[in-house]
């Protein structure tokens, strides 16, 4: 048994080393694709079956962009996706939206209207946009400084060092000298963080990255306080039928090239624009958020529905009635 199953292994290296050979200049994708076959191989070896094992203990799936792919790797292959961008990250956010996105995170700050006191965190944040949006928002409106930091929590290194070097080149320190944003490393399905904690949290363009949507709002709805609001921007649908056609012309052809020039990576832009579709459209998800406990859950269309602003609070009370808003 034990030279069946090192022979097992052996023979799922190679295949691996194989197609690592094969798609060696072939972009992320073609890695990502190679590494799936190569983890599902071994999860097979672990069930009993070796890699072409069936049975009724497969892996639960989901999807990465258009790619039906076992639950238990999304999160490694979309962090693979985000190291490999995150240098390029904010000079790809404008150039792909040309520069709406900015307007976009401003309004979706107003609506937010954090105040010096708030406690807020901003998950899947790594970069400070939203972060140090929060902050700039109090300076102007209430000319002081946030007396609570901003907690920015995302799941990739690379992302977060982004964040800390903007905050060391923009100078976000409070009257005392101390920085105004925390970063943590931390998953947003298993949030590092005590119950009732945040008195707002936001998520910029990150729920759909998550394996799990439902997972992700349960902790939302646990660290937030009671009477706390969960902001949620995001990538929706776009139900114009004059304006749709020319944004998926746009995205499927004109993003990823970007992604090529920009960030020499066209495969993080092409699961971008598939992972946009896959990401439940604004009705289904309002759904969810009040499945999860969210009430009076509404939701904002910007620019046709190229993006939405989801919103909702956790209940001071045991009572779940919700009014909502479209």
């Amino acid at each position: 048994a034990a030279r069946t199953a090192w022979i097992r292994r052996a023979v799922a290296t190679a295949r691996f080393a194989r197609d690592a050979r094969q798609c060696r200049r072939g972009g992320i994708r073609s890695r990502l694709v190679a590494s799936t076959r190569f983890f599902s191989d071994q999860a097979g070896e672990k069930k009993g079956g070796g890699a072409n094992s069936s049975g009724d203990d497969n892996s639960t799936t989901t999807h990465f962009g258009f790619q039906s792919i076992p639950e238990g790797l999304k999160k490694s292959m979309v962090g693979q996706v985000f190291t490999g961008v995150a240098s390029n990250y904010d000079v790809m956010n404008d150039a792909m939206s040309m520069g709406v996105h900015r307007l976009w995170k401003d309004y979706f700050i107003s609506m937010v209207q954090p105040v010096h006191n708030t406690k807020m965190l901003d998950v899947a944040g790594g970069t400070g946009d939203i972060a140090f949006r929060a902050i700039d928002y109090v300076k102007r409106n209430e000319k002081m400084d946030m007396e609570s930091c901003v907690t920015v929590c995302d799941i990739n290194a690379a992302m977060l060092e982004e964040g800390k070097k903007k905050v060391l080149e923009l100078g976000y320190l409070n009257s005392t000298g101390d920085d105004q944003v925390t970063f943590v490393q931390g998953d947003a399905e298993k949030l590092p963080f005590e119950d009732n904690t945040f008195d707002v949290y936001t998520i910029a363009f990150g729920l759909r990255n998550v394996t799990s949507i439902p997972d992700a709002l349960k902790e939302a709805h646990r660290v937030l306080k009671p009477g706390g609001r969960f902001f949620c921007l995001e990538f929706s649908r776009v139900e114009n039928p004059v304006i749709g056609p020319v944004y998926d012309m746009y995205s499927f052809n004109v993003i990823p090239s970007m992604g090529e020039l920009i960030a020499q990576n066209r495969d993080a832009y092409q699961y971008l624009v598939e992972s946009i579709r896959k990401f439940p459209p604004q009705q289904e998800l309002r759904k969810i958020m009040i499945q999860n406990g969210f009430v009076n859950a509404e939701f904002e269309n910007l620019t046709f529905g190229v993006v939405a602003i989801h919103s909702g609070f956790k209940p001071t009370t045991t009572t779940t009635t919700t009014t909502t808003t479209t």
